[in-house]
């Protein structure tokens, strides 16, 4: 009985909040030398990397940085990339979602990633591995960005090593003064895609492939930046899904992510977002199909729950998201389940010194 209060007291004292949290999860240490393999059949299919958390929301009050962190050990991520986002209300507004708020200008700005840089600056996690992303640019209005990036390297050198999510065409935000870039446009970004270059820093880009009406309206938009600049590392976010395009026939959506692929060697996609397993992943007749192609091209995909971390949300809606957005995960073959769930695309993409486990034969 003296024992088992000891143990108790001794856990509470170290933050060990139940046997299925963070004490039972890898640590990041894990990932820096060779580990154990990682046994499937009884470890999480969850990943050990969300590239696609954004810790800061498009208005209101924010969930405490620390308390983010939080969230992360909780659950098997130990490496995030740190996202604000980069069009936010106005900061006079009392909407929190621009989707109820027709008219009301969500524009690019710096506000969140100055607070996500301060954040990091104040409060380093020794436990997690986390990449801060300038998601201020506006990419119908490039001039700024090279100044900009230049004033966050001055105001914290070495912080940034990621740009986006940034919107070269996002159709939720056009009642909300958001313009798709023009190919005029994406020919100005080319003094900020040098720099990126030079960085090795990745650039994540929303850019909807279309809507139901016109299914591949806006495609001509990413192909013109991939043609463009074939040598930049470029990340389609939500493999170019959204709440407007829910009926895109799998087979096509494939053939199109396929074909890009295949022509351009730098492209890699995102799984983030919900709305990718609700509408598409898990409906019975596309599950089998896009495991194929998962499989196939498993060394170009990243893994992330898109989960926006303003006041209201909570750890257990992180959790639902990030179970959510990684449910496909464990239907992967041993080798596209290593270069996705657990790193080693994003080790090997930002050229990391860390490395994935290999799985359990």
């Amino acid at each position: 009985m003296r024992i088992g209060f000891y143990i108790f007291f001794i856990a509470f004292l170290t933050g060990c909040t139940s046997p299925t949290e963070s004490n039972t999860y890898r640590g990041l240490a894990s990932f820096k030398e060779e580990s154990a393999c990682y046994d499937r059949t009884t470890e999480p299919y969850t990943p050990v990397v969300d590239t696609h958390l954004h810790y800061r929301p498009f208005n209101g009050k924010a969930i405490p940085f620390e308390e983010v962190n939080d969230y992360l050990r909780r659950t098997t991520v130990r490496f995030a990339n740190v996202y604000g986002i980069g069009q936010m209300l106005p900061p006079n507004s009392t909407c929190l979602n621009y989707s109820k708020c027709p008219g009301v200008p969500v524009l690019p700005t710096t506000r969140n990633d100055l607070v996500n840089a301060a954040n990091m600056a104040e409060n380093p996690p020794n436990d997690l591995h986390l990449t801060l992303s300038m998601t201020f640019t506006d990419l119908s209005n490039p001039e700024s960005t090279i100044a900009l990036m230049e004033l966050y390297e001055k105001e914290y050198p070495g912080f940034f090593h990621w740009m986006g999510e940034v919107n070269l065409v996002k159709q939720a935000q056009f009642n909300n003064q958001h313009v798709a870039a023009t190919p005029e446009n994406i020919n100005q970004w080319a003094d900020f895609m040098t720099a990126l270059r030079l960085r090795n820093d990745p650039i994540t880009i929303h850019s909807d492939i279309g809507n139901d009406d016109e299914p591949t309206r806006y495609l001509y938009l990413m192909e013109k930046v991939l043609d463009t600049y074939p040598d930049n590392k470029i990340v389609w976010a939500h493999m170019g899904l959204s709440y407007e395009q829910i009926r895109l026939r799998a087979e096509e959506h494939i053939d199109i992510l396929s074909r890009l692929l295949n022509k351009h060697p730098n492209l890699m996609l995102d799984i983030s977002w919900r709305l990718l397993d609700d509408y598409y992943f898990k409906r019975p007749s596309n599950q089998s199909v896009y495991i194929d192609f998962l499989n196939k091209y498993s060394t170009r995909i990243l893994p992330g729950s898109d989960f926006v971390a303003f006041k209201g949300n909570s750890y257990e809606i992180y959790q639902q998201e990030l179970k959510a957005t990684s449910r496909i995960l464990q239907y992967l073959d041993d080798d596209a389940f290593r270069h996705i769930a657990l790193g080693d695309n994003y080790f090997k993409l930002l050229k990391l010194d860390y490395q994935a486990p290999q799985v359990c034969s």
